[in-house]
């Protein structure tokens, strides 16, 4: 048996993080990547949990030895990627498999992996998603600008994605999942 393949990609702050453990916390059979990241944890992260917490040096390890489905240089500063090997066995499992990613990365899986869901996570507005990014209080000004125009270039492109999901509403947002997924 097989599982499949869901990519779920979105603007820092809009909120993919929240729906994915909603979604996965009501249906077991669901199962999250966890990234790799190059940048320092934010308070109440936890390394192997929320993300693989590793230096440049293991993260050119994982490059070299092909050990990332994808990988990006996000935000100008900090690389973020997805390991290979979890996620395959997830799918050879048959898992229903999540990947939360960014723009970047969910470009190299599409041309990697064609036949997998493409769902764009969208904020209700611009000023919406300034409002959240602010609200989480782990920006200085400059990196939320540099958020913000980010946003704008993955705004840009959500026609890219199979499927457009509004969250202006977190129990809804989960509910389109739901219903994309077939679950």
């Amino acid at each position: 048996m097989t599982g499949d393949l869901t990519v779920i990609s979105g603007p820092s702050g809009v909120g993919k993080g929240t729906v994915v453990r909603a979604l996965a916390a009501a249906y077991p059979q669901v199962w999250v990547s966890i990234s790799a990241t190059t940048r320092p944890p934010r308070v109440g992260e936890r390394d192997g949990v929320d993300y693989f917490f590793i230096d440049d040096g293991a993260f050119d390890e994982l490059i070299a030895t092909d050990g990332l489905l994808e990988w990006a240089t996000v935000h100008r500063s900090a690389r973020y990627g997805t390991p290979s090997a979890p996620v395959e066995a997830a799918v050879a499992a048959g898992r229903r498999v999540i990947l939360e990613i960014e723009l970047q990365g969910a470009r190299q899986v599409r041309e990697r992996i064609p036949g997998a869901r493409y769902v764009f996570l969208a904020p209700p507005s611009n000023e919406a998603l300034r409002d959240r990014l602010a609200g989480r209080g782990t920006e200085t000004p400059e990196q939320m600008e540099r958020r913000m125009e980010t946003a704008a270039i993955e705004l840009a492109a959500r026609n890219e994605f199979d499927h457009v999901v509004v969250n202006d509403d977190l129990g809804q947002a989960v509910a389109e999942l739901v219903e994309l997924l077939g679950l």
